[in-house]
């Protein structure tokens, strides 16, 4: 008989019981990086992950400024977005890249969201990160200025990456997977943001 290990779907289905939160820098309609958010939330909650996906375009935020927070307190938005990081035990982000770098929306969600202390919105989950392309390379360049942002903030990253080339051929309009080699890259990282929430 072969051991549980070596049976990969019955596996997924029991190493997932946590807080499990995906979004997508992008808000673009039928945006790569949506679809991707929605696929590899898909495998969380299959492995039986309380899952929330994150529409940003829920949550409006005006470009931050210091002077604005200080006469106006706290955006609701971001205090929401503060607690719904801070309750999660795994954290997805697929985002798009702009000019060699992450999202104006994406880069501006983090910096509001940073500001929220209370809620300590980076200390608790595991993140992993992924880009989705048109092209062949996958978002990569934007993939490193993000871990580099949420490691200024303290989060935790695993080291592998989910860059997506091609995606219009690889990711269907629904948000699945529909390449093997793609799906298997997927599991090895969420089993990886699993391993790491474990032993913390």
């Amino acid at each position: 008989m072969l051991p549980e290990a070596a049976h990969p779907e019955r596996a997924r289905k029991k190493i997932f019981m946590r807080n499990a939160l995906t979004l997508s820098g992008s808000i673009r309609s039928d945006s790569l990086n949506a679809r991707l958010a929605r696929a590899f939330g898909e495998k969380l909650a299959q492995a039986g992950a309380n899952l929330t996906h994150v529409d940003l375009a829920d949550y409006p935020l005006e470009l931050f400024n210091a002077d604005l927070e200080a006469q106006n307190g706290e955006p609701d938005n971001a205090v929401a977005l503060a607690r719904l990081f801070g309750n999660a035990d795994i954290i997805f982000i697929a985002s798009p890249e702009y000019n060699g770098s992450v999202s104006p929306l994406l880069k501006n969600t983090l910096d509001w969201i940073s500001r929220q202390r209370t809620h300590k919105p980076f200390a608790r989950a595991t993140f992993g990160i992924g880009a989705a392309s048109p092209g062949s390379m996958g978002g990569i360049s934007g993939l490193r200025h993000l871990r580099e942002i949420l490691g200024s903030v303290g989060a935790l990253v695993i080291p592998k990456t989910l860059g997506v080339g091609n995606a219009g051929k690889v990711l269907t309009e629904s948000g699945r997977f529909c390449d093997p080699a793609l799906e298997e890259r997927a599991d090895e990282i969420a089993e990886m943001m699993h391993s790491i929430q474990r032993r913390m």
